[in-house]
């Protein structure tokens, strides 16, 4: 028998948190049952897309989605619902554009189309009143609420919809074995690295993009160097603000301790180098990153715009963005640095991608009409 095809809805499949999450799941289906197909909205290939060919699955491009061709791709999405009648049940995880998806998906006859929220706010800019509008057609295009988070669920269908019961939250869960520590690997990778001498090595995975605050990031590192020299910055990710913050970091005087590491594909491998995880983000959902930090035993220091319930393990220190640089650094030098393990822990609170893929997988297939 042929598997059940669920399309996911995306911007594009690159290394990012939402992303990361979704291949977490794909790679743990049973394929023989559930097959995914994506549904992008980039004309470039992703970072993903070769294993998603791999696994087996389809990757339809669609155009960007601006306000300007919103005509066009509305048609463009009704004529692939006609054209693709397999598609039963639709996951999108677009934020507030999953609306447009899900209305043509409806139009079409598809029963199940699920809405899911991966972020906690999207800040003011001249894409506001469109999303405002795109929010308008949510409820009744939508046929269920995922969110990765409450605050998430809160931020794209509201407080009522939230505490109505239902909304369902699906945790980012990863695959805790293997991040969990090892004081081997983390030798073998500060070689590699070379950090040697016994070097305090704060960590971040993060796109460079202006939500995920790199500035105020590298003006922290700037505040903690000067308190201790042997420090050193590892900064994993890539994006349109690398080459202004490269350049910041040069003009700080500080190339010779932060270590820009670009893509990598081996998270768990690089964080096991890491004493401190520092996420200075202006908002998030639930980042997937900050389970992966958690789950190598890592002590996190991150920004209060981020919602408590990320805390999984106790080792999460908030602080506000009015704070100076300078107290941020004081923060991190005052935190045990050890690895601790907290993949049992994790595991209890939901987080292992074994267990939940096999509860989602039995969701699609519940609800697949």
């Amino acid at each position: 028998m042929e598997p059940v095809r669920i399309l996911q809805v995306v911007t594009i499949m690159n290394r990012g948190g939402l992303e990361t999450m979704l291949m977490n799941y794909y790679r743990q289906m049973d394929r023989s049952r559930i097959q995914f197909d994506f549904m992008v909205h980039r004309a470039e290939k992703g970072q993903y897309d070769d294993e998603i060919s791999r696994l087996g699955g389809k990757i339809y491009r669609m155009p960007q989605i601006r306000p300007g061709n919103y005509g066009v791709y509305f048609k463009m999405l009704d004529e692939f619902f006609v054209n693709h009648p397999e598609y039963r049940l639709i996951h999108s995880h677009i934020n507030e554009n999953s609306s447009f998806v899900l209305r043509a998906a409806k139009q079409a006859g598809v029963h199940s189309r699920i809405a899911h929220s991966h972020t906690s706010n999207l800040g003011v800019d001249f894409k506001l009143p469109f999303r405002i509008y795109a929010r308008l057609f949510m409820k009744n295009s939508a046929s269920m609420y995922f969110a990765c988070s409450e605050s998430a669920g809160q931020w794209l269908f509201g407080k009522k919809l939230l505490n109505s019961g239902n909304v369902t939250i699906l945790k980012n869960a990863i695959n805790l074995d293997e991040f969990r520590y090892s004081s081997e690997l983390r030798n073998e990778i500060r070689k590699k690295l070379n950090i040697v001498g016994g070097k305090l090595v704060v960590g971040h995975v993060g796109r460079f993009h202006k939500s995920k605050n790199h500035e105020f990031l590298i003006d922290i590192f700037k505040a903690l160097n000067k308190k201790n020299p042997n420090s050193v910055l590892l900064l994993a990710g890539d994006g349109e603000e690398r080459q202004y913050i490269e350049e910041k970091v040069s003009n700080l005087g500080l190339t010779s301790a932060v270590i820009f590491l670009g893509i990598r594909d081996d998270i768990a491998r690089v964080m096991q180098a890491m004493d401190i995880f520092l996420f200075p983000s202006f908002f998030e959902g639930a980042p997937v990153v900050m389970i992966e930090a958690q789950a190598t035993g890592l002590t996190c220091v991150v920004s209060d715009t981020i919602t408590r319930e990320i805390d999984l393990t106790g080792r999460v220190k908030y602080m506000s963005l009015k704070e100076s640089p300078d107290v941020w650094a004081d923060s991190i030098l005052a935190l045990p640095q050890e690895h601790e393990d907290t993949t049992d822990l994790l595991r209890q609170k939901g987080y292992d991608i074994v267990t939940t893929a096999n509860s989602l997988g039995e969701f699609y297939l519940d609800n697949v009409l």
